[in-house]
């Protein structure tokens, strides 16, 4: 499944407005950095917009991991290093790129979607900028609603105070958004859960069996790791937990 060009700049450039309302024109300023006396209120206005922008583009990579698959696949994976009690291996470098590279490949079609459907007619201008953003909103807002439980978007309306929303697309983005973080921490949480056991098993059999030899003061950790590793290789078990949290998802 390959990303098509420009669809990850086309998530990139759908991501800036995703707290932008929907009725609100929207434009890029024209940055030029000058040291100068404000001498007028537009002047100041323009310097205002510059800077809102800039801390845009700080958050961007943050707004991008939270709005995307990342957070189950690094939790998820996180639980499974430390359920096998190897220390750091693999290391959080490791755990981090996999993470990513799993996040690419479920997102691809949304990415694919945002580049057909948004970028691609902006590039050819077809559509103008708002457009383009409305647009490029979509498969996000619909990749995000499946994944979030119907019990935290009814807890973030509840405490925004709003009327209740008739369809989605009356659900705004700062509602959906941390509904949507919420339900991948529980999802994440309790497929980490569903992993730990054999290992969890694993461990008080060993305890059990040094405390009935009389070995008390011997780490039980030390030796259940080995036996861990074994069990972990012999039912192939990056390749389960992978397998697992790609089929996670609702497409």
């Amino acid at each position: 499944m390959n990303i098509k060009k420009y669809g990850i700049t086309g998530l990139f450039i759908s991501f800036l407005g995703l707290f932008t309302p929907v009725q609100a024109a929207m434009t890029f300023p024209n940055i030029n950095i000058e040291m100068q006396t404000l001498n007028t209120p537009q002047d100041f206005s323009n310097g205002l917009q510059i800077l809102i922008w800039l801390t845009i583009l700080t958050l961007a990579p943050s707004i991008f991991i939270m709005a995307t698959s990342f957070i189950r696949l690094v939790v998820v994976l996180s639980l499974t290093r430390q359920a096998i009690g190897a220390g750091n291996l693999p290391p959080n470098q490791v755990i981090t790129g996999l993470a990513l590279i799993l996040t690419f490949f479920i997102m691809a079609p949304v990415f694919n979607e945002i580049n057909d459907t948004a970028l691609q007619p902006y590039m050819k201008n077809q559509i103008t900028q708002q457009a383009a953003l409305d647009r490029g909103i979509i498969p996000i807002r619909k990749f995000m609603f499946k994944q979030t439980h119907e019990k935290e978007l009814a807890l973030f309306v509840r405490m925004a105070k709003i009327e209740k929303p008739k369809t989605k697309d009356d659900v705004p983005m700062y509602i959906l958004l941390p509904s949507f973080i919420l339900s991948e921490l529980k999802t994440a949480f309790t497929i980490g859960f569903v992993v730990y056991l054999p290992f969890l098993v694993i461990d008080i059999v060993v305890s059990s069996v040094l405390v009935s030899m009389g070995m008390m003061f011997l780490p039980p950790t030390m030796i259940a790791l080995p036996f861990k590793l074994i069990m972990f290789v012999m039912v192939d078990g990056w390749y389960l937990v992978v397998k697992s949290l790609v089929e996670s998802f609702v497409t």
